[in-house]
C-alpha cells in the first residue's frame, strides 16, 4: 500500500488553512488523467464556501469525451470547470477570465471608487498536476520552479499576474492516508507519488491491469505482446520485458527496467488518451 506523506505535506496544509483566510478564491489543478484521484478532502478544510475554479490540466493526454465528463461533473452551484493544457503559452488566460466574471461586480465597484483592492487566489493541488506551469504561464516568466515530477514546489509564493490579481503558488499535497488502494496507484501512475518512494514494478503492474480493463489492445498493439483479460499481469509485463530486451547478466528480465519503460511512455501519452479515473 502506497503511503506518501512527508513533514513538509503537513505543515504545508496547516498554512494553507492561515493563509486561506486572505484569499477570495481557488484554483483547484488537477491531473485529467485521474482528476476524481486528484481530488484531497483535506482541501475542504482550506475552501470552505469560497469559490473554486477547478482546472482539469494535461487534456491533451485524455480523450475529449471523458474531459467533457469530469468537467460537467466538476461544474456545480460554487464552482466552474475549465479544460487546459498549461505548458501551451496563453492558455491559463482562460483561469484569469474565469476570475474577471466570478468578482466582475466587485471589480468594477473598485474601478467606480477608484481603488485598487488586490483580489488573492491560491492555487492547490496534488503533487505534479501542474500548478507552477500554471502561475508561470500566467506571468510569462518562470518565477515559480516546475518539473515532471511529484515534490518540486516546496514552499508558498505570491505571484501579482495582473493589477488587481495576486496568485499564491502552493506545494502539492496528497491524503495523510490512502483509503483508497487504487486512487493511491492512480497518482503513483501519473508521477504524483514520487517515484523513489514507490516499487515501479508494484505501480506497472497497477498500470497494466487498467489499461486492460479499458482495452486491452492498447499493450497488445504498443509492446507486440499477446495478452488478452486472462493472462496473469505479472506475465504481461514479462512480455513486456522481452520484447524491448530487457535483461540483466545471466538473460534474467529486468522487470524494474520494464516497468519505468511502461510508465514512462504512458506519462508521455505514447500509449494514447487515457483517463484511469472513471465516473460511475
Amino acid at each position: 500500500m502506497i503511503n506518501w506523506f512527508p513533514g513538509h505535506m503537513n505543515k504545508t496544509l496547516k498554512q494553507m488553512q492561515a493563509d486561506s483566510k486572505l484569499c477570495s478564491c481557488f484554483v483547484y489543478v488537477l491531473d485529467a488523467r485521474c482528476p476524481i484521484s486528484c481530488v484531497n478532502p483535506e482541501f475542504l478544510k482550506v475552501v470552505k464556501d469560497k469559490p473554486i475554479i477547478y482546472v482539469l490540466n494535461k487534456i491533451d493526454l485524455v480523450n475529449v469525451s471523458d474531459a467533457e465528463k469530469f468537467k460537467q461533473y466538476f461544474t456545480t452551484k460554487n464552482s466552474i470547470c475549465l479544460t487546459l493544457n498549461a505548458t501551451q503559452s496563453g492558455n491559463a488566460k482562460l483561469i484569469i477570465k474565469a476570475i474577471n466574471k466570478i468578482f466582475s461586480s466587485r471589480f468594477e465597484q473598485n474601478k467606480q471608487n477608484q481603488v485598487n483592492f488586490i483580489t488573492r487566489v491560491m492555487v492547490i493541488g496534488v503533487p505534479n498536476s501542474g500548478k507552477s506551469t500554471i502561475v508561470n504561464n500566467l506571468c510569462k516568466k518562470s518565477l515559480a520552479v516546475t518539473g515532471n515530477r511529484a515534490g518540486v514546489t516546496k514552499s508558498k509564493q505570491w505571484v501579482k499576474v495582473s493589477d488587481n490579481i495576486e496568485f499564491m503558488d502552493t506545494p502539492g499535497v496528497l491524503l495523510p492516508n490512502f483509503e483508497d488502494e487504487q486512487k493511491a496507484y492512480n497518482l503513483a501512475i501519473v508521477g504524483s507519488v514520487k517515484d523513489e518512494v514507490v516499487n515501479p514494478i508494484d505501480v506497472a503492474l497497477h498500470l497494466i491491469a487498467k489499461l486492460k480493463e479499458i482495452d486491452i489492445n492498447i499493450l497488445n498493439t504498443k509492446y507486440g505482446v499477446d495478452s488478452n483479460t486472462n493472462t496473469p499481469d505479472f506475465e504481461t509485463l514479462n512480455q513486456i520485458a522481452i520484447k524491448r530486451g530487457c535483461k540483466i547478466k545471466g538473460g534474467e528480465l529486468d522487470l524494474e527496467r520494464a516497468s519505468k519503460i511502461l510508465l514512462s511512455d504512458f506519462r508521455s501519452g505514447k500509449l494514447g488518451k487515457i483517463c484511469l479515473d472513471k465516473l460511475v
